[in-house]
């Protein structure tokens, strides 16, 4: 019927897509970004993160790395409480991206300490071995111009300090994007809100166990060798090499962490595996 009235087809399928555009489009840029979904603890960024955030986009780590998390089970279980739209209100661009070569950033900030990341970006491998992330120690040869990055927080319109300005002065690419990983995510309390607490008293359940031991070994060169050296001397963190905690207290601090990028909570391998961490470290030398 309506296929013989073109003119009438063509005037409410245009109506139809007007519809369809306003619902999905432009309703939701009028929602967005409101007062109300503005976040107090959000702050624009530093002088030197922002010069970090520009060799992030130079370098095409977008390409590689999203910034946003999900409101799904398995990725908050991952990396987080999922993303809000507050968070991003001094992202230009916004950084969300598609692909996940590696893993997702949104939370990266705080996780680890500053020396981690260094060691990370000059030779990724040496901090996860099974990455295929090329190395990126040639950043540390270029160092910041203060004058253009007070130009491009002059055109952003984010609040700076000549005390910050001045600071830029024998910083390097480097340390800039060192500071921006750190921001990412840092200002939103997640952490706090999604820690988990061991309650009750805690026994080791195989104390001295060789299989126990033998198993934490492999535990330790996958998630611990890289700050804690293959034999645990020490290096981004201290030494294992002589216990210094009895089983409890250390399987408190494994699962916990130290907040402030001092180390990541391993409460995701769970007890058991734990435990095995535990044993491998303090009873490894037990005959």
């Amino acid at each position: 019927m309506w296929e013989k009235k073109p003119v009438i087809l063509l005037i409410l399928a245009t109506a139809a897509i007007l519809v369809g555009t306003c619902i999905t489009m432009v309703l939701p840029f009028v929602w967005v970004n409101t007062e109300a979904d503005r976040i107090t603890s959000v702050t624009p960024y530093t002088p030197l993160q922002q010069d970090g955030r520009d060799v992030y986009i130079r370098e095409g780590c977008n390409n590689c790395h999203s910034q946003t998390v999900r409101p799904l089970v398995a990725e908050v279980l991952r990396y987080g409480d999922y993303s809000k739209s507050g968070e991003f209100v001094y992202d230009r661009p916004f950084l969300w991206g598609s692909r996940r070569t590696g893993p997702d950033l949104a939370r990266i900030g705080g996780k680890y300490p500053d020396a981690w990341h260094y060691k990370h970006m000059a030779d990724p491998q040496s901090m996860v071995p099974r990455s295929n992330m090329p190395d990126y120690d040639f950043l540390t040869e270029a160092e910041i111009d203060p004058e253009y990055s007070r130009k491009k927080m002059e055109t952003l319109g984010f609040p700076f300090t000549e005390a910050q300005i001045s600071s830029l002065e024998g910083k390097t690419e480097m340390d800039a994007m060192v500071a921006y990983l750190q921001k990412l995510g840092s200002d939103i309390p997640w952490r706090q809100s999604a820690k988990t607490e061991v309650v009750g008293e805690l026994a080791n359940p195989s104390p001295k166990d060789k299989a126990a031991i033998r198993a934490g070994q492999l535990l330790y060169a996958d998630n611990c060798a890289m700050c804690h050296a293959e034999d645990l001397t020490g290096d981004i963190g201290p030494a294992l090499d002589e216990p210094y905690l009895d089983d409890a207290d250390l399987f408190r601090l494994i699962h916990d962490g130290i907040e402030d990028g001092g180390m990541p909570s391993f409460a995701a391998l769970g007890s058991a595996r734990l435990w095995q961490l535990v044993n491998f470290i303090n009873y490894r030398k037990q005959p």
